[in-house]
């Protein structure tokens, strides 16, 4: 989707005055206190993937989150590996 011609000429304004007055772009919002000290993990699947991700998230009232460390973890036992997601 294109950007619109009045947005694109004000980020581009404020790009230009922060160029000249040596201002820095705003910083990203601090990491919620729950994402401290993890790594994001992510993989590109088909679409049906993620619905039944969902799916059984729901049925079994937990997040993707945590099917996605069952899941992890239950690799890394398979693998001889310690379970640590």
């Amino acid at each position: 989707m294109a950007t619109r011609p009045k947005l694109q000429a004000a980020l581009t304004q404020s790009v230009r005055a922060g160029a000249q007055t040596g201002e820095k772009p705003d910083s990203p919002s601090p990491r919620a206190k729950s994402r401290e000290n993890t790594k994001m993990i992510s993989g590109h699947f088909d679409p049906e993937v993620s619905r039944q991700l969902k799916m059984i998230g729901v049925a079994e009232d937990l997040t993707v989150q945590e099917l996605l460390r069952e899941a992890l973890n239950d690799l890394f036992i398979k693998r001889g590996k310690a379970p640590i997601a």
